[in-house]
């Protein structure tokens, strides 16, 4: 006998059947207050981190064991750390310089890749 033939699949009327529909969790009735109208730009400190401080950072604490991950006030963080996602530019040092070297490697890299790419087709 097979073991396929001992759990049938169920029909489509009872995987669309309302007791197995799924259902959103019902709002908490907590006490927390209602958020505040957002500053304007212009006025206020400007914010440098995409979430306010003591939020708590899921997926960052991978330790059992260990209390979750808070996020800190941006103040607590190092300066460099706000210039990370900033491009890096170089100014045009004249031929045979940083930047013509960059530029040509690049161009170098992207024309492998064209090259391999036709090579498949």
């Amino acid at each position: 006998m097979s073991f396929l033939r001992v759990f049938p699949r169920p029909s489509i009327r009872c995987a669309f059947s309302p007791q197995f529909s799924r259902a959103y969790a019902a709002k908490s009735t907590s006490a927390a207050p209602s958020p505040a109208a957002p500053p304007s730009p212009g006025e206020g400190d400007k914010t440098l981190s995409s979430c306010p401080p003591n939020t708590v950072l899921t997926g960052l604490n991978y330790l059992k064991g260990q209390p979750p991950v808070m996020a800190l006030p941006d103040e607590e963080y190092p300066p460099w750390l706000w210039d990370l996602l900033k491009p890096k530019s170089l100014e045009d040092d004249g031929p045979g310089g940083k930047a013509e070297k960059r530029r040509l490697r690049k161009e170098n890299r992207q024309r492998l890749k064209d090259q391999n790419f036709m090579k498949t087709q």
